[in-house]
């Protein structure tokens, strides 16, 4: 087994006779990420897509026929020789679930021999957060399916914290005085890779039937989150505890339907009741180095903040 950690992997040749790995999503910032550390450590790669133009060019990696996730003989067509799927979850739509499923029953289909599902951290039937409802019963339908599976529960993204605060310097949001131990791209990905490459090059199997919860090295409230901002822009930056009511005006702007506000809002909920209070050590144990906190998230990337760089 290749046990350097992903974000050392030099380019090398790739290693023709070494299982296909297919990757969704590769247009994405997480799939994208895993495909490049994939295609450095030199193993054959599929990048599947519903837009194939759209999808990177990377050395060692071949871009497969347009696949939809509810394409269900696209995507076994797609899969045709590939070992390994790393499944990114679809974007949210009332069709999320069927669409999964589709996806997984094409893999089977193909005799793909495992599946490494991107799921949401407190994954559960009656989450709060509703999204995380999906990700539950894809993760029952893959258990079911009988092909050796490893789930990443991802919590939060540390990029969303900068992202959803306003031009103002107001973050909002009903999350109270709840903690989230959110996680960085980077960590997913390199945490994701070690996953992935495990088996290439022997019969290892301890990832198989793991969940591992994937967050950051602290959980904080998103005022203290809101601090860490101020420090980072050299402005004030404040969190306001929206109530439900204040949340889904505050969203009625962006004329969304109501199943996805509901996503939006019950996402900052999830926060409030406890369930994204995680902190996990797998990004550590799988990667060999520390998961990335929000002060060195910010500081890394300014650009994350840029619109909030304007004087009170």
């Amino acid at each position: 087994m290749n046990t350097t950690p992903p974000t050392d992997l030099g380019g090398s040749a790739v290693v023709r006779d070494a299982p296909i790995i297919a990757v969704t999503g590769a247009s994405g910032a997480v799939g994208g990420r895993v495909a490049q550390r994939l295609a450095r450590a030199g193993v054959p790669v599929r990048l599947l897509g519903r837009d194939p133009s759209r999808l990177p060019e990377l050395p060692g990696a071949v871009a497969a026929p347009p696949a939809a996730y509810g394409d269900g003989e696209a995507m076994r067509q797609a899969l045709a020789g590939a070992h390994t799927l790393f499944l990114v979850s679809a974007h949210e739509s009332p069709n999320r679930v069927l669409d999964h499923t589709t996806a997984v029953d094409a893999a089977v289909a193909a005799h793909v021999e495992r599946i490494v599902y991107v799921s949401f951290l407190g994954a559960a039937p009656d989450a709060t957060f509703t999204f995380a409802r999906d990700h539950w019963h894809t993760e029952a339908h893959i258990r079911v399916s009988g092909v050796r599976h490893t789930f990443l529960r991802d919590s939060w993204y540390l990029a969303g914290i900068p992202a959803m605060t306003g031009a103002d310097g107001v973050l909002r949001g009903p999350a109270g005085e709840g903690r989230v131990a959110a996680v960085a791209h980077e960590d997913i990905a390199d945490a994701a890779t070690a996953v992935l490459l495990a088996d290439t090059e022997s019969e290892d199997t301890r990832h198989d039937g793991v969940t591992y919860d994937l967050t950051g090295p602290e959980a904080f409230t998103l005022a203290e989150a809101a601090e860490e901002l101020s420090r980072a822009t050299g402005r004030t930056i404040t969190y306001h505890p929206e109530t439900r009511e204040e949340a889904y005006a505050s969203r009625a702007q962006y004329g969304a339907e109501e199943w996805e506000v509901a996503g939006w809002v019950t996402s900052y909920e999830a926060i409030a009741a406890g369930e994204m209070s995680t902190v996990s050590d797998a990004v550590t144990r799988l990667t060999g180095r520390p998961a990335k906190s929000l002060a060195a998230y910010l500081s890394e990337n300014p650009d994350s903040y840029r619109h909030l760089l304007k004087a009170d």
